[in-house]
């Protein structure tokens, strides 16, 4: 260990891979290892009796997550009345304290990650030669870590026939058939060759598996995978593709997180696992692949070939609308010996994919304190859907500041354009407590004065309650106390006891409860 400072920076390094990061667990090169780890913590659970991947086993990991339950580990999947070949790993990421786990840090340490995702979108100045060796670990973690290639990687000791070897699950009742749920799917520009890992997109869509031999892709026309398809469609060319499924929790956590277009999420896997990333050359696709993934699916993209995907029931708590999306001519899956199937079940939150982002959320507040200094705090509340509703606290100095805020969001990060309401509140107000905000509300916003209503913007086409699909209005709720000539009122004066008093109080209280 080197002391910097007052913060230790931890070394985790062996011959071939030398990464320094800041770390507080040991490196997890694969999903299990990671799974090792819960276990020897008391975070797995495997639950040996058959359980029916055909809605069954959604009610077992949701009831695990509500429960603030371990992941688990069915040892015993039935797929149409049969017994899987392979295990089903659920509710990996069902707490905040695992998705931390996966990031390599404890959870007091989270805000100190996303210091280093704010460090990675806006370098601050160097102040002087000591300012300069305080930053060189964490800038030369981010810089250094290339990945290693394996002539012989684990995940190709085996070959499955087909996707039927897969027990994927048929999550809810009016789902449209079965739907991988935690695939990172691996695409790359026409322009880009084989070995160029940065220009590698890795991302989590939705794959409906339709036959044997054939997926639907279900990526965002925002999103990377879509923009490199129409790439390759432009050139009336098909396009590569691979899906990892079990891949490590760093690899995992990178291709969900909103890290800056220049970032490659294979890269910043290693800066998470404090190892290099380890790839393979696919075996039927001109692509890289995860070399420690428990399955690897592969295959072609052609120009024009759709199908209609879903409906599935999705993050909003709603089936979503059958709609066309890309087709994935399967050309080879290859896996580790006895691999291991990793899956997650959407819905209404509490959910996993929400409890991820309740840990990116708090991710995500440094990178949106360094483009808006006032922001003290913000919350995404999980129940609306983790980005729907946004509550901010700020430090407020000036008249219409909190309009400013609002306009600043929806138009920072792509995230935040889906975000329908913000509320602003004072420093004096818990942004994480409803009966805080409430009260703000209540007694610090006038719906004539304090609302602002825009029309016409971008939003998640999941959501129903929008008039148009993809467009839709946006709110704002100034409930900060105004100032200037935002009123021409004297503000009221808020109650507060003595603080004296009310330590005496509680030193009263306790003698008499004792």
């Amino acid at each position: 260990m080197i002391k910097i400072g007052s913060r230790l920076r931890v070394y985790h390094a062996t011959k071939e891979n030398r990464t320094p990061v800041m770390r507080d667990l040991p490196v997890f090169p694969d999903l299990r290892a990671f799974l090792d780890h819960l276990a020897r913590t008391g975070g797995l659970a495997t639950v040996a009796a058959p359980v029916d991947t055909r809605h069954e086993m959604t009610a077992v990991m949701l009831a695990a997550l509500r429960a603030g339950g371990p992941a688990l580990r069915f040892d015993a999947a039935m797929v149409q009345g049969r017994a899987a070949a392979l295990p089903v790993i659920g509710n990996l990421f069902g707490t905040r304290a695992r998705v931390a786990a996966g990031l390599g840090i404890t959870p007091d340490r989270v805000p100190d990650l996303g210091a280093f995702l704010a460090a990675l979108r806006a370098p601050a100045p160097v102040a002087g030669l000591r300012d300069a060796l305080s930053r060189w670990p964490m800038m030369r973690a981010a810089l250094s870590a290339r990945a290693k290639v394996l002539a012989r990687p684990p995940v190709q000791a085996a070959r499955l026939a087909d996707l039927s070897a897969l027990p994927v699950q048929v999550p809810w009742p009016e789902d449209a058939g079965p739907l991988i749920t935690w695939p990172v799917v691996i695409t790359r520009p026409p322009g880009a060759g084989p070995g160029d890992l940065n220009a590698l997109n890795l991302g989590v869509y939705r794959a409906q598996v339709i036959g044997p031999d054939r997926l639907i892709l279900r990526w965002l026309a925002h999103r990377g995978g879509a923009a490199h398809y129409r790439a390759w469609a432009a050139r009336s060319e098909p396009m590569p593709v691979a899906i990892a499924l079990g891949c490590d929790p760093a690899l995992l956590l990178s291709a969900a997180l909103p890290l800056p277009e220049t970032v490659s999420e294979l890269t910043f896997s290693g800066v998470l696992r404090g190892a290099r990333a380890e790839v393979a050359a696919a075996v039927s696709v001109p692509l890289m692949v995860p070399a420690r993934a428990e399955i690897v699916i592969e295959g072609w993209v052609h120009p024009g070939e759709f199908a209609p995907e879903g409906p599935f029931g999705d993050h909003t708590g709603y089936y979503n609308a059958a709609e066309p999306f890309p087709v994935m001519r399967v050309s080879a899956i290859t896996c580790r010996d006895d691999p291991l199937y990793l899956s997650t079940v959407t819905g209404r939150p509490p959910d996993e994919p929400s409890v991820i982002g309740e840990v990116f959320n708090d991710l995500a507040l440094p990178v949106i304190r360094a483009q808006i200094p006032e922001v003290l705090d913000l919350w995404l509340p999980p129940a609306a859907c983790s980005y729907r509703i946004a509550v901010v606290r700020i430090a407020k100095s000036y008249p219409g500041q909190a309009r400013r805020v609002m306009m600043a969001l929806w138009g920072m990060l792509p995230q935040f354009s889906y975000t329908k309401m913000i509320v602003v509140v004072d420093e004096d107000i818990d942004a994480r407590n409803w009966d805080d905000v409430l009260w703000a509300i209540s007694t610090r916003m006038d719906p004539g004065r304090d609302i602002m209503q825009v029309t016409g913007t971008p939003m998640d086409y999941l959501d129903f309650a929008s008039p148009t699909e993809a467009l839709a209005g946006k709110i704002g709720l100034d409930a900060t106390t105004k100032t200037g000539t935002e009123t021409t009122r004297d503000w009221g004066r808020i109650m507060a006891l003595d603080p004296a008093h009310e330590a005496r109080a509680a030193t009263l209280l306790a003698e008499v409860l004792r």
